[in-house]
This record gives structure tokens, C-alpha cells and sequence, in this order.
């Protein structure tokens, strides 16, 4: 796969070429023994010498105690240690454009683009983007010829003419040449430079719905943006992915030991905007993967389409932590211009990753941060494949490069100094050479040139013991668990007998109906009880209060929510039955085996079940006794019967919790008969659904399984999570109403199903 134009040179070049003219003498016929006389007096010259230089080396080595003879040179100590250089920016003189047919052009916001080919589709809908101005930039593998109306193109002569100093440490045939794009957009008033590549395209086409574009104004600064914790110790990298609901990928440049992390934080802070200056997107269709993920999620020639929430809020980086940043979705403001410049001595596939994190320590100096947001572009996956070993210094060194970047240090006074510092104690630690080395004092001195202005440093406080995050400065965000790709291996043991659990439980429910009535907010909680609950049964229908189409929720009142059910048996006419929960209560399907689906199920037993109704007296009960016993009136023989024979008096009522109960099939026009008898009378749900069972059938014959619920009256809303029990099949009062207590329901609920975990 080609995460840009990556591809490693074939061969290593200068940008100059220099050829070295041998000049030849006409030839001469000579014999030997002519040959002999002409040179006999250069021959025993050349003869003395000879013995001279034996005799030497031979009473220089008798001395040395070994029986092996070594030449000496000034190498023999191994390669040299890079030199820091010295930095005078203020002998730096301006440059200006004197050479490009656009020495006349500004633009604040540009688009640096590599190319390798003719202007892709992706290229073209760039262009169109309004108020950006693309440029492209070519390499040894561009076609001469290449042209794109509407952008800027610099073909290898004219980045020469441009008079960059650092076109010079510059491969031929590698995207990293895009460090004279930056340089020039710099040098024509950029404000903002968009780093992308020729493949992806801006969804919704407009990179202003995506990114911040404005940091200086007031609004700009006021704006919390939640930002990852560092309650967890030695914690200095993230994988950004589960963030935004994709837990099981990882970026290209995450160290490959911090793959198996795939738990969400805990809980977020705040952080507010303005100083975000670098800010690095998410690609939906193929993101920013490495060699490891794209050979071992990928199904045959199938391309990847891995998407990512896009409601998912955009989350900061905190001072010590880090996260990978790439070369072809990320916006850098003015601010962080300075961090722009491509590694040359590394590998193609490792040039931006390392500059991300090389970047991202700088940027702390100057008090700004990354911050990383939704989904901004589409990839397509071109089913093109590269080397691990293309990755040797990812997947080799970054880790170590990332722990060593958290400790470093400096007393630099200027951000320029502390740029060629940490450029030069990287090369000391060998994650890149002296090439980059001087490299970075080319940078420095060119972006001096074109007019860039350095910013200031802020007081960075790293080495403070980490404080614990009040409770009121935690911030809640569950991440959604999105459908991701295909894993790449063989799932068995424990993972098949959970699948097995799984296959059990959907074949014995897969045709009964979940009917759920929400009285929390369905906005927090519909997707998620679908989520739970869904792949259980055939389908999930939810009631609530207030109908919300998006959610597809009806509307329904709890009081009388039996009035709403005919309708949905009559949507699903070939079913075997119907399940009704209330969102109090919590369904541990797994204990539900061995119940009958044939009979009827409610908590009938269930003592505590039968108290009295909240706010409703006697005189309440004494009216609800009154329109039972008019019902009762006009029920059909076969339905009086059961309800007389059940022992309910003319003078008294039925009453038990309602929150849980099943209808099977041979039921169901019974109940609707019954509802149609209810018509518009006043009749609590508590009353009249235990007044149908009672008249449908007669209560011994009734599935006692759910009689074994937990069902407490008048619970603490604060201990409810310590009601749970995974050992009966419901539980209840249980009251969920954010993503984050029902991830800890969740969590809860994993012991008697463990595959739960998927979802969180």
C-alpha cells in the first residue's frame, strides 16, 4: 500500500550530478624490450621503494603482539559524531521569487500536494476547493508534460531555481521534496498549508467544515475542546482511532507494543482552542495504517472501507502525551510552519511519523498542542502493497523515540535554537543521521529567507507531578463501537465456545420480538439498548414519550403502554411471540433457555412486585377496581372464566410489576380482544396487563422463570449497579440513562456474556 507516493529510491542521488573527464594520449606501438630501456631508470626507482616501504611495515608489525596484521586508518573507531552547526540567522539574507512565473501570486491558504502521475480525480476536486490554492510539487518520476489548470506546479529544474538551501540534501524520486512546496507557499503569504497527497478527497468538499481555520479570534479562544487525560501513568502515546470508534485499527507510526491497548479513556478534560496548531485529520474508506494492520486485516484483494464516527467530538493532545501525525491530512497554521520539514536520511515510509513526533515536543515550547478531529477525507484503497521492512525505523526505533522525546530537555532561549538542538540530539541517539542534521539548519536558514517569523516561547511545565483530575473537571465521552475489518486470524478456544453461547441464545430469541419502552433520554440510549439487545432478538421496537424518526423510536405513555402494543404484533404477524421490558429493568437473556416460549411469562410471584403504585391512594385503586370489574363484564366466555377462576373478587383488583413480561403467539389475538375491550377506559398498565394474563390463562400454567428476578422496591438511585446480578434472568430497578453507566452495565453484564466487551 502507498500511504503517499512513499516508494523508497531505487538509488541514492545528489540533486548535482558531477562527471569526472579523463583525458587519453595518442597511443603509442612499443616491444617490450624497447619499453624496458626507455623506463629502466623509473623502474629501479619504483624497485627501491618497493623494499623501502616492505621493511617498514614489516618492523612496524613485529612489535604488535598478534598474529594478524591490521591496517590502521582513521576510522577504526567507528563513524564520527554529528556536529552541531552553528546557526546565524541575522547573516541570512532575504529571497525573494525571482525565478517562477508566480514570483507576483499570494495566497493564505495552500494545498502541498506530491505528484508522481497525471493529475489524479482526487487532484481535481482539491483544485475546486474555494479560497485554497493547490501545489503541486514533481519528482524524477513526474511526467514532463504534467499540468493541472488551476494549480501550481514546480518540476524539478524549477525548485532548483528557486535558490532553497535545502534542495540540496533532497532525494530525486521522494514525496519529501515537498519541504520547497512549504518553503515556497511560505514565501507567497501563507497563513494556513493544508499537507495532503494526490488521493484523498475533502468529504462534503469544504476543509472549513472540518478543521479550525481561525484561532486568533475571541470566539476561537473560548471554545472548549475536550482533551485526553494523563491520569494514567507513563502513558505518553494514544491510538486516536478509538476515539472515533474504531478499536481494533491502529495508525501508521503507533509503536507496535501499544497496539493491544484498545480500552477508551476513562473519562476526558478540557482545553481551550486557539493554540491548535497543528491539526491532524481522520481518512475514512483507507486510513493511515501501517505494513502490519494492511497485511493482516485484508481479506484477498478486497480493498479496505474502514469508517470512523464522524460525530465523535475532536480530542487534544495534553503536554507529554503524543499521537501519530501524517503528511497527507493535516492542517498546520503559522504557528507551526517551522515544523513542516521531512526527514531525508530516513525511510520514505518513517519521514513524516517522525517528524510528527519531532514536531509535536517543539510544539509544547510554544504552548500549542495537536489536536485531532473526524473524519475530514476519503481514500480509496488502490490494493497496492510495500515491504515491512520499508518501515524499519517505525517500527524499530519509535517507541524509543517517543520515551526519549517525553525526557528531553533544553535551555535554548530561541525556538529556532531548540529546533537544531533536538534535530542534533536525535541524530546523537541515531534515529535519523548528521544529513539531518544539517538539514534542519538549511530549514532554518531558508525559512528565515522567505520572511518566517519564529514564534515565542512559552514556560513549559513537564517535569510537575501529575495532579488528580477534580471530579468536576471530568468530562464523559463513550466512543461508539464501529463494524471494523476482518481480524486476520483464527478465532478458537474460549472465543468459539462464547460464539457458540452467541449462535445458542440468537436461534432460541432470533424470532421473538424485544419491545422496550425508554423513559430516559433516547438520544443517550436507543442505539445502545439496539446494540445490546439487538443481537439477540429479531428486532427491537422502542417507545417513548416523545417519537424521534432518526432513532426510529415511536411514541408511547407508559402508563397505558398496552394500548401501543396491538400495533406492533399486527407489523410482525409471523413471530412467535413478543417480549415487553421496561428500560428499569435489565434482561440477562442467557438465564432465559430454559423458559417456555409457548406460555406466558410475568413476575406474578414476585412479592415486592405487587406494591402499591407511586402517588396513586385508595380511592385511586378503588376507581381502577371499578373499570376492572366493567371490563371483566363484557369479556367473551373463555376469558371471564380464566379471570374468575384466578381468584380476583368483584371487590378486589390484581396488581404486580408489569416492567417485564412475554405474549407468545397463541396469545395475541386475546390480548388485542382484551385491549379493544379496555378501549378509552383509564386502566393503569400495572392493572390491566396482570387482568390479561389472568383472563388469557390461568396463572399455574404460567412460566415461572422470571419469578426468580432481582426486584427491589425503593433502592438508592446511587447503588442501583450494586443490585446486578448475572446469575438471574432480570434484574431491577437498574436505571441507565448516559453511554457511561451503560458501558459499566455493560461491563457488568460481560460475566454471563463476555463477547459484551465487543461492544465497549
Amino acid at each position: 500500500m502507498m500511504v503517499q507516493d512513499h516508494s523508497s529510491p531505487k538509488t541514492s542521488k545528489t540533486l548535482y550530478l558531477k562527471h569526472k573527464v579523463t583525458h587519453y594520449s595518442d597511443t603509442k606501438n612499443l616491444d617490450f624490450s624497447t619499453w624496458v630501456s626507455e623506463n629502466s631508470g623509473k623502474l629501479l626507482v619504483a624497485s627501491l621503494l618497493t623494499i623501502s616501504v616492505a621493511a617498514l611495515f614489516y618492523f612496524r608489525t613485529a612489535s604488535v603482539p598478534t598474529s594478524t596484521l591490521c591496517f590502521q586508518n582513521s576510522h577504526q573507531n567507528g563513524p564520527q559524531e554529528p556536529k552541531l552547526p552553528k546557526l546565524d540567522l541575522d547573516s541570512v539574507q532575504p529571497s525573494l521569487d525571482k525565478s517562477s512565473p508566480f514570483s507576483s501570486f499570494h495566497s493564505e491558504q495552500w494545498i502541498v500536494v506530491s505528484v508522481s502521475d497525471y493529475p489524479s480525480s482526487s487532484l481535481q476536486s482539491l483544485v475546486r476547493l474555494k479560497g485554497w490554492q493547490v501545489l503541486a510539487i514533481g519528482n524524477s518520476r513526474t511526467p514532463k508534460d504534467w499540468n493541472l489548470k488551476g494549480a501550481i506546479y514546480l518540476s524539478l529544474e524549477q525548485q532548483a531555481s528557486l535558490g532553497f538551501r535545502v534542495v540540496d540534501f533532497l532525494p530525486y524520486d521522494s514525496y519529501v521534496r515537498k519541504s520547497v512546496g512549504y518553503l515556497f507557499a511560505i514565501q507567497h503569504g501563507a497563513k494556513r498549508i493544508f499537507d495532503a497527497d494526490d488521493r484523498g478527497e475533502v468529504i462534503g468538499g469544504d476543509l472549513g467544515k472540518h478543521f479550525d481555520l481561525e484561532l486568533d479570534g475571541a470566539t476561537a479562544k473560548k471554545q472548549k475542546i475536550l482533551q485526553y487525560s494523563l491520569e494514567i501513568e507513563n502513558k505518553t502515546v494514544v491510538n486516536p482511532y478509538i476515539h472515533f470508534g474504531q478499536r481494533s485499527v491502529w495508525p501508521r507510526g503507533l509503536p507496535l507494543e501499544s497496539v493491544g491497548f484498545v480500552n477508551h479513556e476513562e473519562f476526558y478534560t478540557e482545553v481551550s482552542g486557539g493554540r491548535q496548531y497543528i491539526q491532524q485529520g481522520i481518512s475514512n474508506g483507507l486510513p493511515d495504517v501501517d505494513s502490519v494492520f494492511y497485511s493482516t486485516r485484508k481479506v484477498g484483494s478486497e480493498a479496505l472501507d474502514i469508517v470512523f464516527d464522524e460525530h465523535a467530538p475532536k480530542v487534544a493532545l495534553p503536554q507529554s502525551l503524543m499521537v501519530p501525525i501524517n503528511s497527507f491530512n493535516t492542517l498546520f497554521h503559522y504557528n507551526a510552519f517551522w515544523s513542516l520539514m521531512l526527514p531525508v536520511s530516513v525511510s520514505t515510509m518513517a519521514s513524516d511519523v517522525l517528524r510528527g513526533y519531532w514536531a509535536q515536543r517543539l510544539l509544547w515550547e510554544i504552548g500549542g498542542f495537536v489536536v485531532v478531529y473526524p473524519p475530514t477525507i476519503h481514500r480509496d484503497d488502490k490494493v497496492e502493497a510495500y515491504p515491512f521492512s520499508d518501515e524499519k525505523d517505525l517500527h524499530v526505533n519509535v517507541g524509543r523515540l517517543i520515551k526519549f522525546l517525553v525526557s528531553w530537555r533544553s535551555e535554548k532561549q530561541r525556538l529556532f535554537e531548540k529546533i537544531l538542538k533536538l534535530s542534533h540530539s536525535m541524530a546523537l541517539e541515531g534515529f535519523w543521521s548528521d544529513n539531518d542534521v544539517k538539514f534542519t539548519a538549511a530549514w532554518l536558514q531558508d525559512l528565515t529567507a522567505v520572511g518566517y517569523q519564529q514564534p515565542r516561547l512559552m514556560k513549559v511545565q513537564l517535569d510537575l507531578q501529575k495532579t488528580t483530575v477534580q471530579r468536576g473537571e471530568k468530562k464523559e465521552f463513550v466512543p461508539r463501537k464501529l463494524p471494523s475489518v476482518h481480524l486476520g486470524v483464527e478465532e478458537s478456544g474460549t472465543v468459539n465456545y462464547e460464539i457458540g453461547n452467541l449462535i445458542r441464545w440468537r436461534k432460541n430469541f432470533g424470532n421473538v420480538v424485544l419491545i422496550m419502552f425508554v423513559t430516559g433520554p433516547v438520544q443517550q440510549t436507543a442505539l445502545e439498548w439496539r446494540l445490546l439487545y439487538g443481537r439477540i432478538f429479531k428486532t427491537v421496537v422502542i417507545l417513548s414519550t416523545q417519537a424521534d424518526a432518526d432513532l426510529a423510536v415511536e411514541q408511547g405513555q407508559l402508563d397505558q403502554v398496552y394500548k401501543y402494543l396491538p400495533r406492533i404484533f399486527e407489523r410482525f404477524n409471523s413471530t412467535e411471540g413478543f417480549l415487553f421490558l421496561q428500560d428499569n429493568t435489565i434482561l440477562n437473556y442467557w438465564n432465559l433457555l430454559q423458559a417456555d416460549k409457548s406460555k406466558l411469562w410475568i413476575t406474578n410471584k414476585v412479592p415486592t412486585s405487587r406494591n402499591m403504585i407511586n402517588g396513586k391512594d385508595s380511592s385511586w385503586l378503588v376507581k381502577q377496581a371499578e373499570l376492572v370489574k366493567k371490563v371483566v363484564s363484557t369479556m367473551p366466555v373463555h376469558l371471564q372464566v380464566n379471570y374468575k377462576e384466578s381468584g380476583p373478587t368483584d371487590q378486589s383488583i390484581a396488581l404486580c410489576g408489569s416492567e417485564v413480561f412475554y405474549v407468545p403467539r397463541r396469545f395475541v389475538q386475546d390480548f388485542v380482544d382484551l385491549v379493544d375491550l379496555v378501549g378509552d377506559l383509564d386502566i393503569h398498565h400495572k392493572i390491566a396487563v396482570p387482568m390479561f394474563f389472568m383472563a388469557m390463562d390461568l396463572p399455574q400454567n404460567f412460566d415461572t422463570l422470571l419469578n426468580k428476578m432481582v426486584y427491589k422496591t425503593g433502592a438508592s438511585s446511587t447503588n442501583l449497579l450494586k443490585l446486578y446480578s448475572a446469575q438471574v434472568p432480570a434484574v431491577h430497578p437498574l436505571v441507565v440513562s448516559t453511554e457511561s453507566e451503560f458501558i459499566k452495565l455493560i461491563r457488568l453484564m460481560a460475566a454471563g456474556d463476555p463477547l459484551l466487551m465487543e461492544l465497549v
